[in-house]
């Protein structure tokens, strides 16, 4: 990936962004996009294992992430 992803070892954003619950034994498989200015562009709730890669790629490029090399 050409693009920061965030490592949350102790949960303080999942947390923060209400993607740990109380009533739930495991997080929310959402994905944040943060703007370069930090405001949030878009919050996809609707994430699949098996596409995740592509599905982010295509995402990025909808809301005008310039891509990184070739």
């Amino acid at each position: 990936a050409d693009y920061p992803i965030l490592a949350d070892v102790d949960a303080t954003v999942a947390k923060a962004y209400g993607v740990v619950t109380p009533d739930r034994a495991a997080p929310f498989r959402w994905t944040f996009y943060v703007g370069k200015d930090g405001k949030l562009l878009l919050v996809d709730r609707e994430v699949k294992a098996a596409t995740a890669g592509p599905d982010v790629a295509k995402r990025l490029a909808e809301l005008g992430v310039a891509r990184k090399g070739p």
